[in-house]
């Protein structure tokens, strides 16, 4: 579920970039104690999503609008179908429209590749997971697609885990430099946040290994063969998760080496938006 406050936060500032001083065309030819009622119509094969958020846009403008849920979010859509009708003062309805649009048809077709990628997973341990690889101010909305296509939320910024990566890893000196430094911060700044580090080759593993300190370990651009004999020398102590030019062809490939995550930045960067529109209802 999305946090209230940053959706809030997001749809002012996305209302204040699309409406600015005013939605003339509306204001122009509309009377403002006009009423209406819209139906959400799909056109698109694929997996529903941003229901929530579209409902939050309309009572941000105007709270006490009918909003009648036809589908929800992660529902399986086929052309035809009505997402939902809402009925309030056509100002709303027209100043929300574009908004409610965006959000949904972006979304939809991030939950879409999502549960493309998820059916490959079906039968293994290995969840899929998502990445920092976002539309700047759009993170929450792709991320919780994400969710609701059956993927995992990775961290969602640089605040809520300690990711050390390539060059956290070479500007230090090194990966045990570089987790024995990790410790002492988080144990002088009383932090208790996960810790994962990235293996570029199976001595990286060994290394890790070794020094511990960590929760998963990163197996970034292993092929399928040296994913699962890092699995088998990891055996276990630390989560491990494949990562780095993943396809949905080679998807599965990974899952049968045993990791415990798979993390595709494709799922949000190459999704594609499904065909959804707003039309005027009569009645």
């Amino acid at each position: 579920m999305l946090e209230k406050e940053i959706l809030q936060d997001f749809i002012c500032t996305a209302l204040r970039e699309d409406v600015g001083s005013g939605d003339y065309s509306t204001l122009a030819c509309i009377p403002f104690t006009a009423r209406g009622r819209a139906a959400l119509k799909v056109k698109d094969y694929g997996v529903l999503a941003g229901v929530e958020v579209a409902e939050a846009v309309f009572r941000y403008i105007e709270p006490d609008i009918v909003f009648s849920r036809h589908m929800l979010d992660g529902s399986k859509m086929v052309p035809g179908e009505e997402a939902f009708i809402v009925e309030g003062l056509v100002h709303t309805l027209l100043k929300a429209e574009r908004l409610v649009l965006n959000c949904m048809q972006r979304m939809s077709g991030v939950a879409t590749l999502t549960s493309r990628y998820e059916e490959r997973l079906k039968g293994y341990k290995t969840r899929l997971l998502d990445t920092r690889k976002t539309t700047p101010n759009f993170r929450v909305l792709e991320k919780e697609a994400v969710r609701i296509g059956g993927g995992v939320n990775h961290r969602m910024g640089l605040y809520d885990m300690i990711m050390l990566k390539d060059n956290h890893i070479d500007f230090c000196g090194g990966i045990t430099q570089a987790l024995i430094r990790v410790q002492e911060y988080q144990q002088a700044h009383d932090l208790r946040l996960p810790v994962e580090v990235e293996a570029r080759d199976m001595d990286n593993v060994r290394e890790i290994v070794s020094v511990g300190l960590v929760d998963r370990i990163m197996l970034d651009n292993f092929s399928p063969a040296d994913a699962a004999a890092a699995v088998s020398l990891i055996d276990g102590r630390f989560e491990t998760e494949a990562s780095g030019g993943i396809t949905l062809d080679s998807l599965e490939a990974y899952a049968k080496a045993g990791v415990d995550f798979i993390s595709a930045g494709a799922v949000i960067h190459h999704a594609v938006s499904l065909d959804l529109s707003l039309k005027a209802i009569s009645g």
